[in-house]
């Protein structure tokens, strides 16, 4: 039997790499529900192509443009940000993969949750924002929980078959198109420079993140709570290949990493099919032709967002909620080119030292939290 699967964020770089596997595994999956935000012309393809259960189109604007490509499918449609949080709740949906971009995947993640969904996580934000509430409704519900994250994948894969306990987990960087860069160099980066990434395709918002760490950052914080670590239990080593995706070190010093290309299709697939390993026609990795990994310490000093990221973690509470938000919206002036790339950083360091400290947030906390932040970094800008 076919599993069902709910995209949420079918038009974004996840998204469609998902898709590409549902191609090559159209025995196993079948697409019964599809969401994006605002590109709506893409969602219609992929309806029209897919011809899933449901669609949700998130801007509700371009509502009746979706509805009237699709007045001859027998695919329902829906809009806003509501509907992508309830239809996850249709009971005919076997996995949820989360791909939205920020803290919008929030609610539809803890709904999907609730309603007994496994969840392929591919938003970090979620567990960045609300990690603890995510993570300790999934083991009430007895839901999985499967990173998509080339990272976390990693980390999970290194974990399956294991009973012994982690000493520390080392997070691989690639530490972005600027490791290389001084401090005065960076102040002089573009938009476009920064969109360039040396070894991943991915979308604006996390290239960007993968520039200034933040993205690694986030990653920290997420595998806290995927995988019940300590601060200190957390490692980011900068490997510029990417080939060795991260690795479990344990209490007798032995080390298991996972290897493999730069390829997200890799981490979807192997979610999407979990626990089987599912056979594909990706590229391999040759050994011969990487004679060279190197390992190096990430620079805290030109790339802050790695020690805001650690200390909003270890504070916890909504600071690392503050900590997203805030990134969000810098993040999005960056790419309006309204400040360059340092100040990204100067308005999160400034909203984590304004905002109040709310030690045992509930979902409407974190809701709060979240809008003072976003209002309070556009006045920074």
């Amino acid at each position: 039997m076919k599993r069902n699967i709910a995209i949420l964020g079918s038009t974004g770089s996840i998204g469609t790499q998902a898709l590409e596997v549902i191609d090559l595994h159209s025995n196993l999956f079948q697409v019964e529900v599809l969401t994006a935000y605002n590109n709506y012309h893409l969602l219609i393809q992929q309806a029209l192509k897919y011809k899933p259960n449901a669609v949700v189109i998130g801007n509700e604007s371009n509502y009746n443009k979706v509805t009237n490509a699709l007045k001859n499918e027998d695919i329902k449609v829906y809009a806003g940000h509501q509907a992508i949080a309830q239809v996850v709740e249709m009971e005919s949906i076997d996995m949820v993969l989360t791909a939205m971009v920020g803290c919008s995947g929030l609610l539809p993640t803890i709904n999907a949750i609730k309603a007994n969904k496994p969840i392929a996580l591919a938003n970090k934000e979620t567990l960045v924002v609300a990690g603890e509430l995510i993570m300790g409704l999934a083991y009430e519900q007895n839901v999985p929980i499967i990173p998509v994250d080339s990272e976390h994948s990693a980390i999970f894969q290194c974990l399956v078959g294991e009973n012994n306990p982690i000493e520390k987990i080392i997070l691989t960087a690639s530490g972005g198109p600027f490791r290389n860069l001084s401090a005065k160099q960076l102040a002089q980066v573009s938009k476009k420079d920064a969109l360039n990434h040396p070894n991943w395709c991915m979308g604006d918002k996390i290239t960007i993140d993968s520039a200034t760490l933040m993205n690694k950052g986030f990653e920290v914080i997420e595998a806290k709570w995927l995988f019940n670590l300590k601060p200190e239990q957390i490692e980011v080593i900068v490997h510029p290949q990417s080939i060795i995706h991260s690795m479990v070190q344990f209490e007798d010093g032995s080390i298991k990493a996972q290897l493999g290309l730069p390829d997200m299709k890799l981490p979807i697939q192997y979610a999407l099919g979990y626990p089987k390993r599912l056979r594909s026609n990706f590229p391999r990795f040759s050994f011969a032709n990487h004679p060279n990994l190197t390992f190096e310490e990430p620079d805290y000093g030109r790339f802050p967002a790695l020690e805001f990221a650690r200390e909003a973690m270890i504070q916890g509470g909504n600071i690392p909620c503050v900590l997203n938000a805030s990134n969000e919206i810098a993040v999005e002036a960056f790419l309006n080119e309204k400040i360059d790339f340092l100040q990204m950083m100067n308005i999160v360091e400034k909203c984590l030292s304004k905002q109040p400290f709310t030690p045992k947030p509930n979902f409407e906390n974190y809701l709060q939290t979240d809008k003072e932040t976003r209002e309070l970094a556009k006045t920074l800008i």
